[in-house]
């Protein structure tokens, strides 16, 4: 949240700080909002506690952070640390490094990271696939392909 903010910009709210309210009001203001800090923080833990409390022993380990989207669906699709999905395997081998390295990826569902630009006839093609049409004759008709 605060991560963007630079020792400059500290300095700035510090010296602003002393000049508006002057530093023999300051240590008491610093400690005023110290207190509020803590009055909220004990204010959010009591409430989760109380809405813990309520949903039952089945919520013991619920987590509020869990209510997050990004976190949701992370820990729903992935499974916690699990991989069910096997995306770690494939995030390893689209592994960019490998490529400039000119190492061999390693395999994927047992095929390996290698591309091969090659042409090659799919097994399921009709043996006229490669024959030339006849004058008048009208191509074969793919629906998948259009």
């Amino acid at each position: 949240m605060f991560s963007d903010v630079s020792g400059l910009e500290v300095l700035t709210l510090v010296v602003m700080a002393i000049i508006i309210f002057g530093p023999d009001k300051l240590p008491k203001l610093i400690q005023d909002t110290m207190n509020v800090v803590r009055k909220i923080r004990s204010f959010a833990d009591n409430a989760k506690e109380d809405i813990r409390s309520e949903l039952g022993p089945d919520f013991q380990d619920f987590e509020f952070e869990d209510l997050n989207p990004k976190t949701f669906v992370r820990k729903q699709l992935m499974g916690g640390e699990e991989d069910p999905l096997g995306l770690k395997g494939m995030k390893d081998s689209l592994d960019i490094r490998s490529v400039l390295d000119d190492k061999p990826t390693a395999p994927v569902n047992g095929r390996s990271g290698s591309v091969s630009f090659e042409k090659s006839a799919p097994a399921s093609a009709p043996a006229s696939a490669g024959a030339p049409l006849a004058p008048g004759e009208r191509p074969p008709f793919d629906p998948d392909a259009t």
